[in-house]
Parts: structure tokens; sequence; C-alpha cells
């Protein structure tokens, strides 16, 4: 499933409305720690794509079937820009800065590569259904469950 990101940020909010669609068709709850986790990466990761390149992106997301042997949520973003992503410092009153601590925090794996002329990020998140309850990415979902942010 993918879907094609305009540099625009409004875009973002689509992302996460699109994002959330497509985890209600697949078995996962809205109210799952795992959902709310991966619509905060989308949110990260798109608006990185639209903010930093002003170029188009395509966001993917591969679910797992509820009987699938494969508990791995993949959320990959693609755009047009070779440039590397770089992690920043922010200090306590920046308004940005921290996208890729969060997906650092959140994620179980993540990683980027050149790709075509541009680049792909992707991360991982494990569902916790019992199959995966130790992973590192249940304990940040629950850890970030009361977390709020703006759902557009």
């Amino acid at each position: 499933m993918q879907l094609e990101i305009r540099p625009d940020p409004a875009e973002v909010g689509r992302a996460r409305r699109w994002a959330r669609s497509r985890l209600a068709g697949s078995g996962i709850r809205e109210d799952e720690p795992l959902a709310e986790t991966l619509v905060l990466l989308v949110s990260e990761l798109v608006t990185n794509a639209v903010v930093h390149t002003g170029r188009p992106a395509v966001l993917r997301l591969r679910l797992p079937g509820i009987a699938a042997d494969e508990v791995a949520v993949r959320l990959e973003v693609t755009d047009a820009s070779a440039c590397a992503p770089v992690p920043r410092c922010a200090d306590g009153d920046a308004t940005g800065g921290r996208g890729l601590a969060l997906v650092d925090g959140l994620a179980d794996r993540w990683g980027w590569a050149r790709e075509d002329g541009g680049k792909l990020i992707w991360c991982e998140l494990d569902r916790c259904d019992g199959r995966a309850e130790e992973s590192a990415g249940c304990v940040a979902a629950a850890a970030f469950d009361g977390l709020a942010y703006e759902a557009v």
C-alpha cells in the first residue's frame, strides 16, 4: 500500500488519516499502542520528507495479516533528495530537531538507504500480540501510550 505525498505540509495530516484507515482494515485497533506509535512515526517521517526536501515523497505501509507469521509493521518514506537524514540535537526550547530521535526511540528497527537518486527511510514496529511482547517497540509503545498529539 502506498500514498503519493505532495511537497506541502498539509500532506502530513492526510498521511496520518491514510495510515489510520489502513490500520483499521488490517485488524490493528485504533486504540492499540502500535497504532498510535505508527501514526506518530508516519507524522515524523512524512514531515521530514516534506519540510527538508521540498519534493514529492511516497509513503508505504506493509501490515501483517491477522494470521500471518510476520509480526512487524513496516513504514517506508521515499523522496527524491539524496541528502542523508541527519539527527540533530535540539535544545529544550527548539520547536524542531527531534524527529529522528523519536523514530530511534519508538521503532524496533530503522534505517535508510540511497535509492534511485533519492533515499528511502524505513522503520519497523513489532506487533504486541503475545508473539512479540518483549520487543523494544512494545515497551516503547506502552511508555508513550499517554503521549498526545493533534490528529489532523
